[in-house]
């Protein structure tokens, strides 16, 4: 079957590019087809560099030509990622020297645990040979000073270049910051949002975090102002989701993928990683319990079309090890140590595949107009 270029160009008005309103001919994403006898090559460009997006649309154009024209054509898609030029009066945030990569944590609902995940992760980077540190962001429910036990460890001030700067407390090779370093355990942090932004700059910045391969950033639950706050001030390498199984978890999820993939925030997401996904008793070691329902957020995650990370089983040493202050992952030869290991393994191969395949992302930038604020991207 001869494949006629217009006829191809009139059937990529059906498909539309996740994020956008308008079919990829129309919005103008469709920059030119080229046919070679059985060969078909399309040029791609879009605004969003998210992976999932790019490789959405390519699977969906191969898909087209494939079951429209035919199954043997020889599909190229070329897609270059352009992001609109910089307007002069937005505000941009500023990476870290001396950091690689900075993660973020995140999840849509609070109870999946989202910091015991993030404790786990860090102390597995950091046996696999990374430098590591963790920013405890959760300002209203900070619990990495009790997951690393160092309740009782104030940061101390350093000298640097001439300037003042606060040095994180360390533990089990992790460099920490968190605002319970900076308060009473019994004391309610009860801040507006520009208080709590504040001092989460002060933590980032005015802080010696020195050379790091990763800063993992846990935090808070939702999807509000922090979470702004945290991705107008730094460039965000990648997102992890951390959801539990059932359903009200996976909707509050599903609210934290689609936050960092708007067109506002623009984060890759590296993938989600389910918690509790099931529970094996220590008596019946073959047997798994899916006590809050099974593989939800491995579904969420192919229906989103982002990485499936990992599960993390119900187990009772984990709760324990961060009630005592040592992440259960440093338990050696443990289920546990090897589950960690598996899911740190997918996290870096896809922090990995991210810089490899996307450019730098890039800090929010808060566009002044006529007395309102808008969140934009450069």
């Amino acid at each position: 079957m001869k494949l006629d270029r217009k006829e191809i160009l009139a059937a990529l008005e059906t498909i539309t590019i996740a994020g956008e309103g308008k079919n990829m001919v129309e919005s103008g994403a469709v920059k030119n087809v080229l046919t070679f006898g059985n060969e078909v090559v399309v040029d791609l460009v879009i605004s969003t560099p998210a992976m999932h997006i790019k490789k959405r649309a390519e699977d969906d154009i191969k898909k087209l030509i494939h079951e429209k024209f035919s199954p043997e054509a020889e599909v190229k898609v070329n897609i270059k990622v352009e992001t609109p030029t910089q307007n002069p009066n937005e505000i941009k945030g500023k990476a870290i020297p001396g950091i690689s990569n900075i993660i973020a944590v995140a999840s849509g609902k609070g109870g999946v645990g989202k910091s015991t995940v993030t404790a786990n992760l860090a102390v597995t980077l950091a046996k696999m040979g990374f430098k590591v540190g963790v920013l405890d962001a959760d300002i209203y429910g900070p619990s990495m000073p009790i997951m690393f036990d160092v309740e009782n460890e104030k940061p101390i001030s350093v000298e640097v270049n001439g300037k003042s700067k606060m040095k994180p407390v360390e533990s089990y090779e992790i460099k920490l910051l968190s605002i319970g370093f900076f308060t009473a355990p019994s004391q309610a942090v009860i801040w507006r949002g520009p208080m709590a932004s504040k001092a989460l700059n002060q933590m980032i910045f005015d802080a010696d975090w020195g050379e790091l391969d990763f800063m993992l950033i846990d935090l808070p639950p939702g999807t509000g102002d922090i979470h702004l706050s945290i991705m107008q001030s730094l460039p965000i390498t990648g997102a992890v989701v951390v959801s539990t199984p059932q359903a009200v978890a996976l909707a509050d999820a599903k609210k934290g993928v689609s936050m960092f993939l708007s067109d506002s925030i623009n984060v890759p997401v590296l993938g989600i990683i389910e918690n509790m996904a099931y529970f094996t008793p220590e008596e019946l070691p073959n047997n798994k319990y899916y006590i809050f329902g099974k593989e939800g957020a491995k579904n969420l995650a192919a229906d989103l079309q982002v990485p499936f990370l990992g599960e993390v089983p119900l187990v009772q040493s984990i709760r324990e090890a961060g009630d005592y202050g040592r992440p259960a992952a440093l338990q050696t030869a443990s289920v546990i140590e090897r589950v960690f290991e598996e899911i740190t393994r997918n996290v870096v191969q896809e922090t990995v595949n991210r810089n490899n395949d996307l450019p730098p992302t890039e800090a929010i930038k808060i566009t002044t107009m006529a007395g309102c604020s808008a969140v934009n991207k450069k």
